[in-house]
């Protein structure tokens, strides 16, 4: 396997992640906020933020292990990314400001008044659906066909970019995404602590997006075929992926449904993500950007991705058993899961 391609899978590996553990910490945040609007504050929030308390703050190491690593390995990136990602990246960043201050302020300020406040309640809320949907903007613009290189410039067509299915396609699927991981996780961790009526909620929740989520992968998936016809038939090549990942949709469902083994649920659901990601991920390749990154290309020198290689794998060395550590210590741990601890939020 060439430096090349070790290096995209190494960062494709760190953006898978970041899905995970972003979604359910964006979902929780929004069904934290919903809770207040209809009333079940008391019922479910007390094992949302249970689980944020410990997590919040490793969240993003992965999305920054993954920005610094493709500008390392594939410095074109830069390029091309910083001009068309400045709107959607600097929204998404002010965006993750807001929600690293409300954290900060729950965790260390006032807990009432963040607790009770719905201005803040909100703008939690809303951030936990506006980054996913900033963020995804990188995969519609990584089909090609919404950036051109005009006189050594990059320009994005921004009518192109808003009047484009596929885009739309991809921030609902972020969206529905985000509410269904972090649902089916919420649902495993309510049962864990035993608590019975925010279960309730959260598994109605995990089966509501169920649905939408299967139907915005669909669409997803054929709006690929209009914007890059190509990419499309690469994807059809791997079907077994997308097909392996549906049968575990349907394993996780059914097993929320009938309420029985949810801790595999929950694996069912990562490795659902899992094979769609990857076989997108296998079958975009060669192509980064189309058509201006090629992978073998545009990657750095020997010496550089040598260096780059060895510190990613590395860091990921350090940050899997520091997360396994982190759910063994706080989340599954038994008087914990239950509130029995001291409490952080």
């Amino acid at each position: 396997m060439s430096y090349a391609m070790v290096a995209i899978t190494i960062l494709w590996t760190f953006l898978f992640g970041y899905l995970v553990v972003a979604s359910i910490d964006f979902g929780a945040g929004f069904f934290s906020f919903y809770s207040v609007l209809t009333g079940h504050r008391n019922k479910i929030h007390n094992i949302i933020q249970r689980y944020l308390s410990p997590v919040w703050e490793v969240t993003n190491v992965f999305l920054i292990f993954f920005v610094v690593g493709l500008v390392g390995f594939f410095p074109d990136a830069a390029f091309y990314y910083g001009t068309a990602l400045l709107v959607p990246g600097s929204l998404a960043l002010v965006l993750l400001a807001i929600r690293g201050a409300y954290y900060a302020y729950h965790t260390y300020g006032s807990q009432t008044e963040t607790r009770t406040n719905k201005v803040y309640m909100a703008l939690y809320g809303a951030t936990g659906l506006l980054i996913p949907a900033a963020l995804s903007t990188i995969l519609a613009i990584s089909e090609g066909g919404i950036i051109d290189k005009d006189n050594g410039k990059v320009v994005l067509h921004w009518y192109s970019f808003f009047t484009n299915p596929y885009t739309w396609s991809v921030i609902i699927l972020a969206l529905v995404s985000v509410l269904y991981i972090s649902a089916m996780f919420l649902t495993y961790y309510a049962q864990r602590a035993g608590d019975e009526v925010a279960f309730g909620i959260v598994r109605g929740y995990a089966l509501a997006w169920s649905g939408p989520t299967i139907l915005a992968s669909l669409f997803a998936f054929f709006q690929i075929n209009h914007q890059n016809p190509v990419h499309f038939q690469n994807m059809l090549h791997m079907a077994w992926m997308f097909i392996a990942s549906f049968l575990c949709f349907c394993i996780a469902a059914y097993l929320v449904w009938k309420k029985v083994k949810l801790g595999l649920a929950f694996v069912m659901v990562v490795l659902q993500f899992a094979f769609a990601w990857y076989g997108y991920g296998r079958s975009h390749l060669p192509y980064i950007l189309y058509d201006y990154i090629h992978v073998h290309e545009s990657i750095t020198n020997d010496t550089m991705a040598v260096a780059l290689i060895t510190a990613f794998v590395l860091g990921l060395c350090v940050l899997i058993p520091s997360l396994i550590l982190l759910m063994r210590l706080f989340l599954f741990d038994a008087n914990y899961i239950r509130g029995k601890s001291a409490k952080r939020g």
